[in-house]
């Protein structure tokens, strides 16, 4: 059976970023995620990463799109 709800550490293990941008992530609410417990320690559902990843495949296309390859982007590659 799948695991329904991830920690942030495993966000920040399938995103590969650091604890410290997944923690950012959720706080922003880029990416949506619950407290839980006394403690209120953050879950992120597995279908709301997937979600924000599929929202990032598309960001991105359109930026490619909108930003055509070209000796501009060479500072971006650093």
């Amino acid at each position: 059976m799948a695991t329904r709800f991830l920690t942030l550490t495993d966000v920040a293990e399938t995103l590969n970023i650091s604890a410290a941008q997944t923690y950012a992530l959720v706080r922003s609410g880029e990416l949506r995620a619950i407290k839980v417990g006394g403690r209120g320690q953050w879950r992120v559902e597995a279908t709301e990463l997937e979600n924000y990843i599929s929202q990032a495949y598309q960001q991105t296309a359109d930026f490619v799109a909108s930003h055509p390859f070209g000796k501009d982007d060479d500072a971006e590659l650093s």
